[in-house]
Order: structure tokens, then sequence, then C-alpha cells
């Protein structure tokens, strides 16, 4: 890759941003179940079932339709919808659907490096969306679950508050206004999330994340 190539600028500025915003002591490095590497993150100390937020298939349609009318009922209507991956891909997807929303993104956001083990604070990884098309526009946010809520802080923070940099130094898109809306909120949660399906302290078993990946079943150990 390119030492000057759009990716690492944007990188590098999210990396710098991340500093800013999560200098504080306060914000402590829990590892959260944002995203869909939840089911990585999750892995180690598992609770009980009982314990546990299961969402079905099902429930995840009803979420998703939920989360819809909520946005639609407080009379604002997004212009885009960002997802952030890979956690907010299925519900933003979905979400777009039920708002006849067609202008949708992805903001690739890494926060887990390992089975609970975090980074310092979440930052931005290729491939990247073309962020000019998010100029002046009205922009609905939306991710899995406002866990330690940093990942969710970070984009906000970089779309509706310090504004999103250009490769090649041109002005930096601004956004009429930012939104964010999540299926679970916990109340650990550095930020509040405008939209929410519902609100939960538990483990949460997400459908799309639960099982691991598929392998070979003729493999050894398969």
């Amino acid at each position: 890759m390119d030492e000057c190539s759009p990716a690492k600028y944007a990188i590098a500025y999210a990396v710098r941003m991340a500093d800013d915003v999560f200098e504080s002591p306060n914000h402590d490095h829990i590892a959260s179940s944002e995203g869909c590497d939840a089911g990585a993150a999750q892995a180690a100390g598992t609770p009980d079932l009982a314990e546990r937020e299961v969402l079905t298939w099902q429930e995840f349609g009803d979420a998703a339709r939920e989360i819809a009318q909520e946005v639609w009922d407080s009379g604002w209507m997004p212009d885009l919808i960002v997802a952030i991956a890979r956690g907010g891909l299925l519900p933003a997807g979905a979400v777009s659907y039920a708002l006849g929303v067609k202008s949708i993104g992805a903001m690739n956001v890494e926060f887990y490096t390992d089975i609970a083990e975090t980074l310092d604070a979440p930052i931005l990884i290729p491939p990247l969306m073309d962020t000019s098309v998010m100029d002046g526009k009205k922009v609905l946010v939306i991710d899995d679950v406002a866990d330690s809520g940093k990942t969710l802080q970070l984009v906000m923070n970089m779309i509706s508050e310090l504004g999103i940099p250009q490769p090649d130094g041109s002005t930096p898109v601004k956004v009429a206004e930012a939104r964010c809306a999540t299926i679970y909120h916990k109340s650990r949660s550095v930020i509040v999330p405008d939209y929410v399906w519902k609100r939960t302290d538990k483990w949460i078993n997400f459908p799309w994340s639960t099982l691991p990946p598929v392998s070979d079943p003729t493999a050894v150990g398969a």
C-alpha cells in the first residue's frame, strides 16, 4: 500500500483522534461485545445461557423494524445510513430496507485483536467508504450494540464533530446532522444512542456471531 494512500491517511487520522477521545482515565478498556467480533470477545469466561441476552433471527427482524419505526416517528429521516462493520452490517441493511433508504455505506472499525484482547482504542481499517458522499447529508450510524460505546463514539465524533478529512487535502467533509442507532445499549457505555431497541447489561448472543466460522468438515480435528 502506498505511503500516502487514502487508507493509511484515514487510519492515521483515526488513531490520532482516538487518542484525544479516549485519553480520559474514566474510559477503561473493558472487552466489550461491540461489533460482530463480540463472538470471539465473549468466548472467554462465557456465562450460563440463563445469564445471557439471546437474540434470535426473528427478534432481530422485529428489532430492525421497531428501530426504523422509532426513527420515522421522531420526524427525522436520514439521507444515508452508515454501518459500523462488522456487527452493524446486518442491522444497517435491515433498517435501510425498513426506512426505504437506498444509500448505505460502511466503516470498518477494529477493536479486538484476539479473544478478549482489545486495542487501546478502536481504529478505522480498510476498505474505506467514499466519505465525500456524506457531505451535507443527514447520516444515521448503526451498530449492533453500544457496550463500552467507544467504537460508536469514535465514529460519531469523526462524523458529527471533527469532520472527515479527505486524502487530497480538500476541506473536511461535514454532515448536516448525524444520529446513531443500536439494537442494544449497556449502562456502562460512554455514549447513549439516539435510537435503541433494548437496554441490557447481560452477555449478548447475536445470531450471526454465536457459531464459529465454517470450516472444512473433512479436515483433521473438525
